[in-house]
């Protein structure tokens, strides 16, 4: 049976905790690139995978060192950032059509970015706490699963529109700014 009460305080919880995050901005980021309906499909499927990981791992990744998360995730952020930067988008680079994108190579691309980027994040962790605390599994998992879908859902949308109004290039270069940032202050907080 599941709880209503319980789904919608994980969905809000949840939800709060990732509209800030990196997920955003991911699903952004290839929303600017990419048919967004391609995008939203790996990313989703990413999500499941984590609520699920989260879930059953109940409190148990809380027990994870988090120095080392915080070091991992500043790593990955770091490394995201840099390519962002290196493979740039010049304004010369025209982003590729939808009918010339693969549907498993974009929705792929989604589902890995955000698979390795939040395993480990906050959202997770906290998703396991709730698991743990209300011994509901499937209405927790199901609150995570519709509140990650909703934040990545606006992030991809919104990159859409903000696509016709900013240039490529500029998205990419405060895309990648962020990452640094991010990724500089998760070492930060591995090290403090």
């Amino acid at each position: 049976m599941i709880s209503i009460s319980v789904m919608a305080l994980v969905f809000g919880v949840v939800f709060l905790a990732e509209l800030p995050d990196k997920t955003a901005l991911a699903g952004l980021v290839l929303g600017t690139r990419y048919r967004a309906s391609y995008v939203f499909v790996g990313v989703a499927a990413a999500f499941v995978v984590h609520v699920v990981l989260a879930v059953a791992a109940g409190s148990v990744l809380t027990l994870l060192p988090q120095q080392l998360l915080h070091a991992l995730t500043g790593i990955l952020f770091l490394g995201g950032a840099a390519m962002l930067l290196l493979k740039g988008g010049d304004e010369e680079e025209e982003v590729r059509e939808p009918k010339d994108q693969s549907f498993w190579k974009v929705s792929g691309a989604g589902f890995m970015l955000i698979l390795v980027a939040e395993f480990g994040d906050l959202t997770q962790i906290m998703t396991a706490n709730l698991a743990a605390r209300y011994d509901d599994p499937l209405s927790v998992g199901l609150g995570a699963v519709l509140a990650l879908w909703a934040v990545a859902g606006l992030g991809i949308v919104g990159g859409k529109a903000l696509m016709k109004r900013v240039p490529l290039s500029l998205i990419t270069k405060i895309a990648a700014l962020l990452m640094l940032g991010l990724g500089l202050w998760s070492l930060y907080e591995a090290i403090a």
